[in-house]
């Protein structure tokens, strides 16, 4: 029995030591010591040894049993660390070669669009305000001085909540209204959001769209100081060489009310189908603040005036840009965007 022992012990050790990974270890500790091993089944039968031969045998078994155990820990570990630096050394990295190119970002026309309209007037004293795309007919219509029937109002122009008072704002001028109730003139503030009509999308419209509204307020500001601002904003935009014209017009909000053209960007004037061959495009709508609005926030029409004005984001960039379909903006066409 010492004698087998003895055996078991110099084929376990060299089997040990000659194991070149984890897989092989494994096989020689299943066969030594493992349920049916060798040494495992030299301890089952201790019990049909006489008794000294049992107490000599049982001591050298388990001596043996350890010194193994140990042995396998070691070589496991010894083999973890093998197979670690092998992989280390596979999966090296040689920092003397070329590193990856990174695609360079860039924003969206829009938003190029939006920051520069933002930090022309910006420059001009005016601060940004922000407001909620959900509204409620006060401040989207009645406080703006849209009376009930007027057909803005209807369901074919305006997004309505089903079952609810409120809408999707069709333009950014109720934010105005939420500026003047919190805050006392003198104030020159930009409105720049999104804004929702129940309309069809086509060459030239949007359901959703975005724009940035103006309004300043102060005693004694009168419409030349609107149209000084307005071309000198539009010069900055599109350049000192481009002619721009004030138009009479009517919005419920402004009293008296124009709208803003400029010098067809496409043709120079002499005629287009952009400009439907008159040389001149639509750009923007303005006017002086109406007393009714005044009188909704409780500022005093008597004491004070104002100038508002709408401008349209998508219709500057395209124009800007010469790009004639404004779905373009939302497709999301790389190879159209990566032109700006």
């Amino acid at each position: 029995m010492l004698e087998t022992l003895i055996e078991i012990g110099r084929q376990a050790r060299h089997s040990i030591e000659e194991a070149g990974d984890i897989e092989t270890l494994e096989k020689v500790r299943v066969t030594v010591l493992g349920r049916k091993g060798h040494l495992t089944e030299i301890l089952r039968g201790l019990a049909g040894l006489p008794i000294e031969q049992r107490k000599s045998t049982g001591e050298q078994a388990n001596v043996l049993r350890e010194e193994l155990e140990r042995m396998i820990a070691d070589k496991t570990a010894t083999l973890k660390r093998k197979s670690i630096g092998e992989k280390l050394a596979a999966d090296r990295i040689d920092t003397t070669l070329p590193g990856f190119p990174f695609s360079r970002g860039r924003f969206h026309p829009l938003r190029q669009t939006l920051e520069e309209i933002s930090s022309i007037f910006v420059s001009l004293g005016f601060s940004v305000a922000e407001g909620p795309e959900l509204e409620t007919d006060w401040y989207n219509f009645e406080a703006l001085n849209i009376p009930p029937d007027h057909p803005a109002r209807d369901n074919q122009d305006t997004f309505y909540l089903a079952g609810d008072k409120r809408l999707l704002r069709t333009h950014t001028s109720p934010v105005q209204v939420h500026v003047m109730e919190k805050q006392n003139p003198p104030l020159k503030v930009i409105v720049p959001g999104r804004v929702f009509r129940n309309e069809a999308t086509d060459a030239t419209h949007s359901a959703i769209f975005h724009q940035v509204e103006g309004l300043a307020v102060d005693e004694r500001i009168t419409f030349s100081y609107l149209k000084g601002i307005l071309t000198l904003f539009v010069h900055r935009f599109f350049g000192a060489n481009v002619d721009l014209r004030f138009r009479p017009s009517h919005f419920q909000f402004t009293e008296p009310s124009a709208e803003v053209d400029i010098q067809c960007t496409i043709c120079k004037g002499a005629g287009c189908r952009i400009c439907k061959g008159t040389g001149w495009l639509e750009m923007l709508g303005c006017g002086m603040v109406h007393p009714n609005v005044f009188k909704a926030v409780n500022y005093d029409p008597e004491k004070y005036t104002g100038f508002a004005f709408g401008i349209g984001v998508e219709r500057f960039a395209m124009f800007k840009y010469g790009v004639d379909d404004i779905r373009l903006f939302y497709e999301n066409n790389l190879k159209f965007l990566e032109q700006f």
